[in-house]
C-alpha cells in the first residue's frame, strides 16, 4: 500500500532562538522535472540554524527544514530523463529532514559505488560550496596556501579535504587543539589554536613571508581584518558564514589596493533556481569521481537517528563537532 503520509521537520526561526517540530504531513508528489527521493540520510548545516543567514523566511515563521540529502528514487515526475526508479540519488533539495523529499533532477546525482547513505548525504551541499569557493571563484591552483577559519566545520573540513585532492596546503584554525590533531590524518599541513584574530603572523611565517593564496573564512566580521592580513599578493577571500553574528568588520584599502585582493562572498540565498544547479554537471565531471576512486571520502562527526535532531542540532550549535552530522532515517 502506497505511503500517504510522513514524518517532517519544521523550525520556526525567530531573531534569536529557534523552535523545532515534528509533523506528520502528506508525501509530496513530484512535478515536471522532479524526483521523489525515499530520504536515507541527511546532513546538518550550520548556517539552516543561523538566523542572520535568513534561510527561513520572515521571523516567526514555520518553514520544513534541511538543505540536503541521499536516497533512493521512488517517483518520477513529467519530463524527467537520465534517472530511473531505484535509483541511488544525493542533492540539494529543500524539507530533506522528512521521510521523502523532492529533488529537481538539476541538482540530483547519481551516488558513487561504494559510498554510504551517510557519505553521501555529506557530498550535495557542503561540498558544492567549497567547488564554489576553491574553483570556480577561488582559482585555487596546486601548490599554493589555503587558510581555512574555522577548518573544523562542515565546510572546513569539505574545504580542506578538496584543497589537498588539488594539490593545495591547508592551514587552520580552530580552539581545539584535539580537533585539529585529528585533521591532520585528512591532510592540514598547519593547525593553530585559536579563536581569536591574532594568527597572520603565524600564517606568513608558515608561508615565507608570503601569505595565503586564499583565506575560507567560516566564522565571521571577528576575523576578517586579520584574514585580510594574511592574504599573499593577488590573494582571495571567501566569506562563507558568520557563526560569531559579527557581520561588519573594519577592511583596509591600502592593503585591498597594494596587494590586488579579491573579496567575495558564497551564498544561494538570492542565486535563483537555474543559478543554482549551473555548477552541478561540472562538479559531477570534476569532484565525483575524486569520491569513486576513495580520494576523498566524507568525515562524518557523528550519526543521529531521525528522532534526535534536536540533540544534534545542539551538537552542531555548541561546536562540539569536526566534520559533518548526519541524520539517518527510520528503516
Amino acid at each position: 500500500m502506497k505511503q500517504t503520509t510522513m514524518q517532517s521537520y519544521w523550525m520556526q526561526q525567530n531573531a534569536d532562538s529557534s523552535v523545532l517540530e515534528q509533523r506528520a504531513v502528506p508525501v509530496p508528489e513530484p512535478g515536471a522535472r522532479q524526483l521523489l527521493v525515499r530520504v536515507r540520510a541527511a546532513s546538518l548545516n550550520r548556517g539552516e540554524f543561523v538566523a542572520g543567514h535568513g534561510l527561513h523566511g520572515a521571523p516567526g515563521s514555520w518553514k520544513a527544514i534541511g538543505g540536503e540529502c541521499s536516497g533512493e528514487v521512488v517517483a518520477l515526475g513529467e519530463g524527467v530523463t537520465g534517472f530511473a526508479m531505484g535509483d541511488r540519488v544525493m542533492g540539494r533539495c529543500a524539507g530533506a529532514f522528512s521521510e521523502y523529499a523532492l529533488m529537481d533532477t538539476a541538482e540530483a546525482m547519481q551516488v558513487p559505488a561504494g559510498i554510504s547513505w551517510e557519505e553521501a548525504g555529506c557530498i550535495p551541499m557542503t561540498f558544492l560550496v567549497s567547488y564554489d569557493m576553491l574553483v570556480l571563484q577561488g582559482q585555487l591552483e596546486s601548490g599554493q596556501w589555503v587558510l581555512i577559519n574555522g577548518v573544523s566545520s562542515g565546510v572546513g573540513v569539505a574545504s580542506l579535504q578538496l584543497a589537498k585532492a588539488l594539490g593545495a596546503k591547508v592551514i587552520g584554525t580552530s580552539g581545539s587543539r584535539d580537533k585539529l590533531n585529528s585533521l591532520a590524518a585528512l591532510g592540514l599541513d598547519l593547525g593553530i589554536q585559536t579563536r581569536a584574530p591574532d594568527f597572520s603572523a603565524q600564517v606568513l611565517d608558515a608561508t615565507g613571508q608570503q601569505g595565503a593564496n586564499l583565506v575560507i573564512n567560516t566564522v565571521g566580521g571577528s576575523v576578517f581584518a586579520e584574514s585580510i592580513r594574511s592574504l599573499a599578493f593577488e590573494g582571495r577571500l571567501a566569506t562563507v558564514g558568520y557563526v560569531d553574528t559579527v557581520v561588519h568588520a573594519d577592511i583596509d584599502l591600502g592593503t585591498l589596493h597594494a596587494r590586488r585582493l579579491t573579496v567575495f562572498g558564497v551564498s544561494n540565498k538570492l542565486r535563483s533556481k537555474a543559478q543554482r544547479s549551473a555548477a552541478v554537471p561540472r562538479f559531477v565531471a570534476e569532484v565525483l569521481p575524486l569520491f569513486a576512486s576513495g580520494r576523498i571520502r566524507p568525515h562524518i562527526d557523528e550519526t543521529v537517528d531521525f528522532a534526535h535532531l534536536a540533540q544534534a542540532k545542539a551538537r552542531m550549535e555548541a561546536g562540539h563537532h569536526a566534520g559533518k552530522i548526519v541524520l539517518t532515517m527510520p528503516a
